[in-house]
Protein backbone atom coordinates (compact mmCIF):
# COMPACT_ATOMS: atom_id res chain seq x y z
CA UNK A 1 0.00 0.00 0.00
CA UNK A 2 1.31 3.76 -0.77
CA UNK A 3 1.63 5.42 2.08
CA UNK A 4 2.07 9.43 1.98
CA UNK A 5 4.25 10.25 4.49
CA UNK A 6 6.91 13.45 5.25
CA UNK A 7 9.82 13.13 7.67
CA UNK A 8 8.79 17.19 8.52
CA UNK A 9 5.62 14.72 10.85
CA UNK A 10 8.51 13.67 13.24
CA UNK A 11 8.97 17.72 14.22
CA UNK A 12 6.99 18.61 17.41
CA UNK A 13 5.45 21.78 16.28
CA UNK A 14 2.80 22.50 19.16
CA UNK A 15 2.41 21.07 22.67
CA UNK A 16 -0.52 18.80 22.42
CA UNK A 17 -1.13 14.68 22.41
CA UNK A 18 -1.36 14.14 18.33
CA UNK A 19 2.42 16.43 18.01
CA UNK A 20 3.86 14.38 20.80
CA UNK A 21 7.70 12.98 20.07
CA UNK A 22 7.57 9.22 19.44
CA UNK A 23 4.05 9.67 18.02
CA UNK A 24 4.50 8.89 14.27
CA UNK A 25 7.78 6.90 14.86
CA UNK A 26 5.80 4.69 16.78
CA UNK A 27 3.73 4.22 13.72
CA UNK A 28 6.57 4.09 11.17
CA UNK A 29 8.41 1.10 12.79
CA UNK A 30 4.94 -0.87 12.46
CA UNK A 31 4.06 -0.50 9.17
CA UNK A 32 7.74 0.30 7.67
CA UNK A 33 7.97 -3.11 6.31
CA UNK A 34 4.64 -3.42 4.56
CA UNK A 35 4.63 -0.40 2.34
CA UNK A 36 5.64 2.30 0.19
CA UNK A 37 5.82 5.43 1.30
CA UNK A 38 5.56 8.54 -0.92
CA UNK A 39 6.67 11.77 0.12
CA UNK A 40 3.75 14.55 0.53
CA UNK A 41 3.54 18.21 -1.12
CA UNK A 42 1.09 20.52 0.58
CA UNK A 43 -1.92 21.83 -0.42
CA UNK A 44 -1.86 25.45 -1.90
CA UNK A 45 -4.72 27.94 -0.65
CA UNK A 46 -6.82 27.34 -3.41
CA UNK A 47 -6.91 23.70 -2.20
CA UNK A 48 -7.56 24.91 1.13
CA UNK A 49 -10.19 28.11 0.35
CA UNK A 50 -12.72 24.99 -1.18
CA UNK A 51 -12.84 24.12 2.56
CA UNK A 52 -12.05 27.05 4.55
CA UNK A 53 -12.76 31.10 4.66
CA UNK A 54 -9.58 33.00 4.28
CA UNK A 55 -10.08 34.50 7.68
CA UNK A 56 -9.25 30.76 9.25
CA UNK A 57 -6.22 30.19 6.48
CA UNK A 58 -5.04 33.11 8.19
CA UNK A 59 -5.70 32.58 12.08
CA UNK A 60 -3.48 29.24 11.00
CA UNK A 61 -1.05 31.20 9.80
CA UNK A 62 -0.88 33.18 13.12
CA UNK A 63 -0.25 30.13 14.79
CA UNK A 64 2.78 29.46 13.25
CA UNK A 65 1.78 25.84 11.93
CA UNK A 66 0.66 26.90 8.60
CA UNK A 67 3.28 24.84 6.77
CA UNK A 68 2.84 21.97 8.62
CA UNK A 69 -0.90 22.01 8.22
CA UNK A 70 -0.97 22.76 4.84
CA UNK A 71 1.76 19.54 4.19
CA UNK A 72 -0.81 17.36 6.07
CA UNK A 73 -3.89 18.57 3.87
CA UNK A 74 -1.60 18.04 0.74
CA UNK A 75 -0.58 14.19 1.75
CA UNK A 76 -4.72 13.92 2.11
CA UNK A 77 -5.04 15.47 -1.21
CA UNK A 78 -2.59 12.61 -2.79
CA UNK A 79 -3.71 9.84 -0.59
CA UNK A 80 -7.79 10.33 -1.91
CA UNK A 81 -6.40 10.44 -5.47
CA UNK A 82 -4.57 7.13 -5.27
CA UNK A 83 -7.34 5.97 -3.24
CA UNK A 84 -9.35 5.81 -6.40
CA UNK A 85 -6.89 3.29 -8.29
CA UNK A 86 -5.66 1.61 -4.60
CA UNK A 87 -6.13 1.79 -1.45
CA UNK A 88 -3.81 4.57 -0.16
CA UNK A 89 -3.41 6.12 3.21
CA UNK A 90 -2.12 9.68 4.45
CA UNK A 91 0.13 9.37 7.80
CA UNK A 92 -0.23 12.89 8.52
CA UNK A 93 -0.64 14.99 11.41
CA UNK A 94 -2.13 17.91 12.49
CA UNK A 95 -4.80 15.86 12.25
CA UNK A 96 -8.04 17.42 10.58
CA UNK A 97 -12.02 16.37 11.54
CA UNK A 98 -12.24 19.16 14.37
CA UNK A 99 -11.27 21.75 11.68
CA UNK A 100 -14.22 23.31 10.40
CA UNK A 101 -14.99 26.37 7.82
CA UNK A 102 -14.02 29.11 9.99
CA UNK A 103 -12.65 27.47 13.06
CA UNK A 104 -10.37 24.50 14.75
CA UNK A 105 -9.78 22.80 17.61
CA UNK A 106 -8.79 19.67 19.38
CA UNK A 107 -5.43 19.50 17.98
CA UNK A 108 -6.56 20.09 14.12
CA UNK A 109 -6.23 23.17 11.66
CA UNK A 110 -7.90 22.25 8.44
CA UNK A 111 -9.89 19.98 7.38
CA UNK A 112 -7.77 17.35 5.29
CA UNK A 113 -10.78 15.11 4.54
CA UNK A 114 -12.86 17.90 3.40
CA UNK A 115 -9.28 19.48 1.59
CA UNK A 116 -9.37 16.24 -0.13
CA UNK A 117 -12.76 15.16 -1.27
CA UNK A 118 -13.52 18.64 -2.58
CA UNK A 119 -10.40 18.61 -4.68
CA UNK A 120 -11.42 15.47 -5.94
CA UNK A 121 -15.08 16.49 -6.82
CA UNK A 122 -14.39 19.89 -8.17
CA UNK A 123 -12.11 18.05 -10.26
CA UNK A 124 -14.97 15.76 -11.95
CA UNK A 125 -13.41 12.28 -10.34
CA UNK A 126 -16.05 11.56 -7.78
CA UNK A 127 -19.58 12.04 -7.90
CA UNK A 128 -20.49 10.64 -4.63
CA UNK A 129 -18.27 10.12 -1.33
CA UNK A 130 -18.90 8.42 1.96
CA UNK A 131 -16.63 9.40 5.34
CA UNK A 132 -16.43 6.73 7.79
CA UNK A 133 -14.79 8.41 10.85
CA UNK A 134 -14.40 5.82 13.39
CA UNK A 135 -12.45 8.31 15.99
CA UNK A 136 -13.49 8.48 19.70
CA UNK A 137 -14.31 11.95 19.03
CA UNK A 138 -17.25 13.39 16.83
CA UNK A 139 -16.13 14.63 13.58
CA UNK A 140 -17.77 18.31 13.64
CA UNK A 141 -15.09 19.76 11.27
CA UNK A 142 -16.04 16.85 9.10
CA UNK A 143 -20.00 17.37 9.32
CA UNK A 144 -19.74 21.50 9.50
CA UNK A 145 -18.13 21.70 6.15
CA UNK A 146 -19.59 18.51 4.13
CA UNK A 147 -22.48 17.48 5.93
CA UNK A 148 -24.75 20.05 4.12
CA UNK A 149 -22.94 18.58 0.92
CA UNK A 150 -25.35 16.28 -0.72
CA UNK A 151 -22.97 13.86 -2.60
CA UNK A 152 -21.31 13.31 0.87
CA UNK A 153 -22.68 10.98 3.44
CA UNK A 154 -20.76 11.23 6.69
CA UNK A 155 -20.80 7.97 9.31
CA UNK A 156 -19.59 8.79 13.02
CA UNK A 157 -20.40 5.23 14.13
CA UNK A 158 -20.82 5.22 18.57
CA UNK A 159 -22.01 2.16 20.39
CA UNK A 160 -20.63 1.21 24.18
CA UNK A 161 -19.96 -2.67 23.26
CA UNK A 162 -17.56 -3.01 20.17
CA UNK A 163 -19.20 -5.91 18.68
CA UNK A 164 -22.62 -3.02 18.43
CA UNK A 165 -20.17 -0.84 16.74
CA UNK A 166 -18.88 -3.09 14.07
CA UNK A 167 -22.25 -4.38 13.66
CA UNK A 168 -23.35 -0.40 12.69
CA UNK A 169 -20.09 0.14 10.44
CA UNK A 170 -20.86 -2.96 8.32
CA UNK A 171 -24.65 -2.45 8.25
CA UNK A 172 -23.88 1.37 6.99
CA UNK A 173 -21.37 0.42 4.56
CA UNK A 174 -23.47 -2.40 3.09
CA UNK A 175 -25.72 0.28 2.21
CA UNK A 176 -23.92 2.33 1.11
CA UNK A 177 -23.17 3.80 -2.55
CA UNK A 178 -20.36 5.98 -3.54
CA UNK A 179 -17.30 6.47 -5.74
CA UNK A 180 -14.65 6.86 -2.55
CA UNK A 181 -14.91 5.78 1.09
CA UNK A 182 -12.28 8.44 3.28
CA UNK A 183 -11.88 7.13 7.00
CA UNK A 184 -10.91 9.54 9.40
CA UNK A 185 -8.90 7.30 10.92
CA UNK A 186 -8.57 7.69 14.56
CA UNK A 187 -7.00 4.97 17.35
CA UNK A 188 -7.74 6.85 20.17
CA UNK A 189 -10.75 4.43 20.92
CA UNK A 190 -8.84 1.29 21.59
CA UNK A 191 -9.01 -0.64 24.57
CA UNK A 192 -5.69 1.00 25.96
CA UNK A 193 -6.12 4.29 24.53
CA UNK A 194 -8.25 7.01 25.98
CA UNK A 195 -11.54 5.35 24.68
CA UNK A 196 -11.15 1.88 26.23
CA UNK A 197 -13.47 0.46 23.51
CA UNK A 198 -11.80 -1.42 20.62
CA UNK A 199 -9.36 -4.13 19.98
CA UNK A 200 -6.31 -4.08 17.62
CA UNK A 201 -8.63 -6.81 15.31
CA UNK A 202 -11.43 -4.71 15.69
CA UNK A 203 -9.48 -1.62 12.88
CA UNK A 204 -8.72 -4.88 10.69
CA UNK A 205 -12.17 -5.63 10.49
CA UNK A 206 -12.77 -2.60 9.47
CA UNK A 207 -10.34 -1.95 7.34
CA UNK A 208 -11.64 -4.97 5.61
CA UNK A 209 -14.88 -3.45 5.50
CA UNK A 210 -13.75 -0.44 4.15
CA UNK A 211 -12.27 -1.84 1.34
CA UNK A 212 -15.14 -4.41 0.55
CA UNK A 213 -17.54 -1.82 0.33
CA UNK A 214 -15.17 -0.32 -1.87
CA UNK A 215 -15.34 -3.37 -4.05
CA UNK A 216 -18.98 -3.48 -4.38
CA UNK A 217 -19.27 -0.35 -5.66
CA UNK A 218 -16.26 -0.20 -8.23
CA UNK A 219 -14.81 2.78 -5.89
CA UNK A 220 -12.03 3.99 -4.41
CA UNK A 221 -10.64 3.59 -0.94
CA UNK A 222 -8.49 5.61 1.37
CA UNK A 223 -7.48 6.56 4.87
CA UNK A 224 -6.14 9.73 7.24
CA UNK A 225 -4.53 9.59 10.26
CA UNK A 226 -6.44 11.59 13.00
CA UNK A 227 -6.40 10.81 16.69
CA UNK A 228 -4.61 8.11 18.58
CA UNK A 229 -2.29 9.00 21.47
CA UNK A 230 -1.04 5.61 23.32
CA UNK A 231 2.23 5.27 21.82
CA UNK A 232 2.55 1.50 22.68
CA UNK A 233 -0.58 0.27 20.55
CA UNK A 234 -0.92 2.93 18.13
CA UNK A 235 1.63 1.81 15.75
CA UNK A 236 0.51 -2.09 15.57
CA UNK A 237 -3.70 -0.67 15.39
CA UNK A 238 -2.62 1.35 12.18
CA UNK A 239 -0.50 -1.59 10.77
CA UNK A 240 -3.63 -3.36 11.54
CA UNK A 241 -6.05 -1.29 9.64
CA UNK A 242 -3.53 -0.65 6.54
CA UNK A 243 -3.57 -4.78 6.29
CA UNK A 244 -7.53 -4.74 6.41
CA UNK A 245 -7.89 -1.96 3.93
CA UNK A 246 -4.99 -3.49 1.39
CA UNK A 247 -6.07 -7.07 1.97
CA UNK A 248 -3.31 -8.07 3.17
CA UNK A 249 -4.75 -10.10 5.96
CA UNK A 250 -6.94 -12.32 3.34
Amino acid sequence: MRVYFSEEFYRVYAADPAAAAGRMEAIVAAIEDEVVFEACQPADDLDLLRAHRQSHIDLVHDTGVYAMAALAAGGAIQAATCGLAEPAFALIRPPGHHASADSCWGFCYFNNMAVALLRLQQEGRIARAMVLDFDLHFGDGNVNILGSEPWVTILNPEASVADDYLAMVERSLTKASFDIIGVSAGFDNHRDDWGGLLATEDYETMGRMVRQAAERNQAGCFGILEGGYNHDVLGRNVRAFLRGMGGEAD
